[in-house]
């Protein structure tokens, strides 16, 4: 496992835009808006290869085989990149105040997973969808949790 440090502020998924010989790091609202970051301000930042997001409609979820990739360039950043009966592979990164796991997708978005604890990778269908947050149930447990 990897060792994160205390002054970790956050973490979020987005994609590199090129633009006029340089490069832009889209950052999520939600990252300001939850005082992770201040605009102005210089962070260090790392960069993780994420490979694919991988979503499943609920016809597909009985057959893994028929995963679909979503690229930034096929989704619209002003809607949530999820919508209530997709099926998910998500990881829970920390736990919230209710108790509830909180894990990212695309864009940082958010979803709650009830009973979800950090490191799990559970698969999730989404069950409401609100602009900021979604709220999930889990379909399949992490294999490594049974």
């Amino acid at each position: 496992m990897v060792d994160i440090p205390d002054t970790l502020r956050s973490v979020f998924t987005t994609t590199v835009e090129s633009d006029d010989g340089g490069y832009i790091l889209e950052i999520p609202a939600n990252e300001v808006r939850y005082d992770a970051i201040q605009p102005g301000d210089t962070y260090r930042i790392a960069i993780l290869e994420a490979g694919h997001i991988t979503a499943r409609s609920d016809t597909q979820s009985a057959d893994r085989s028929s995963e679909t990739s979503v690229t930034a360039q096929e989704t619209d950043h002003s809607e949530p990149p999820v919508e209530e009966g997709e099926i998910w592979d998500v990881t829970v990164e920390a736990v919230g105040d209710q108790g509830d796991g909180i894990a990212k997708v695309d864009r940082g978005y958010v979803v709650i997973v009830p009973e979800g604890q950090p490191g799990d990778e559970p698969t999730v269908e989404i069950e409401q969808v609100q602009q900021n947050v979604a709220f999930a149930k889990i379909v399949e447990p992490d294999p490594r949790t049974l």
